[in-house]
């Protein structure tokens, strides 16, 4: 199975960090956020990569270059010349994919394991991931405070994890131009050809902020403590 991994995007929420490289090599924890997606796909025999290049492309494609003899992967490049959108981007390197293959977005860091993607009667599954609240909850009972929860998972609202296992016919229902989650997804749900596996106890972070890359920075170590 291959990887793609959706690199393109300007991460303009993260500058000054993003005035110089792209967001998928900004360091977590002493090493970019690509380089840990990649050691955590490599725990699932994935070693053959597509990278979907596009703000900074340059820099993005020389440290892959430099680093992928180490990293012990393959590697292809794909760079947008214009905006396409994740769906465009993915829709662009159709005749690199001829097999089931996993999508992921180049800004999220997690430790779920991808064997529990089927995409058995469906054309794409998506990870689910519960919604944590970006702020502290007040609990009451009536008008008196009975205790504070500092950003709670909400278990009863799922996310979009940012990761899929798409089938090689997904290509049928992916825009030219436009994103996957706003065209594709809504479409193959209605046809009832999208499924959705939800993962409660995993590790997930979206890398959106400086906030998100301090608190990561301190969250992967322990996380990955036991991994080599």
């Amino acid at each position: 199975m291959k990887a793609v991994i959706l690199a393109g995007g300007y991460g303009k929420r993260l500058r000054p960090l993003t005035d110089d490289k792209p967001k998928p090599l900004i360091e977590i924890a002493g090493k970019p956020i690509i380089e840990w997606q990649i050691e955590w796909l490599k725990n699932y025999g994935i070693n053959s990569f597509i990278i979907l290049t596009g703000y900074k492309k340059e820099v993005l494609t020389e440290w892959i270059s430099k680093n992928k003899n180490r990293l012990e992967i393959e590697c292809l490049f794909s760079t947008e010349e214009e905006p396409l959108g994740t769906g465009g981007a993915i829709y662009q390197v159709k005749s690199f994919l001829n097999e089931e293959f996993i999508t992921i977005n180049g800004d999220i860091l997690t430790n779920l394991d991808i064997r529990e993607l089927k995409t058995q009667d469906a054309l794409a599954s998506i990870a689910l991931v519960p919604l944590r609240s970006p702020y502290g909850v007040v609990q009451t009972n009536d008008d008196k405070v009975i205790k504070f929860v500092e950003k709670p998972v909400l278990k009863d609202y799922w996310v979009n994890a940012g990761v899929y296992v798409l089938k090689q016919d997904i290509f049928e229902y992916l825009p030219e131009k436009g994103d996957i989650e706003r065209l594709t997804f809504p479409t193959l749900a209605e046809k009832g050809l999208l499924k959705g596996k939800k993962f409660e106890n995993v590790y997930w972070r979206s890398i959106d902020s400086v906030k998100d890359v301090e608190e990561a920075s301190n969250e992967l170590p322990e996380i990955f403590k036991n991994k080599k």
